[in-house]
């Protein structure tokens, strides 16, 4: 089982969903994202396995890379 989480502000640049830390920012402060769907305003939202991000009508399911060697 796995811990780790992601920044929703990293996770819209990893998706390529804004190309900027500042975009992402501008999207998320906007109110145009949702995080398993509730509109998320605070950028450092930990995102963990399983969570499903929406933005612009498209919906993204959470998957981290496991570092455990299996």
């Amino acid at each position: 089982m796995t811990n780790e989480t992601i920044k929703l502000d990293q996770f819209l640049k990893l998706i390529g969903m804004s190309d900027t830390g500042g975009e992402a920012k501008q999207l998320i402060q906007g109110g145009e994202v949702q995080v398993n769907d509730e509109v998320e305003t605070r950028r450092g939202r930990k995102l963990i396995v399983g969570d499903r991000v929406t933005l612009r009508g498209r919906t993204f399911l959470v998957k981290l890379a496991q570092q455990d060697g299996a």
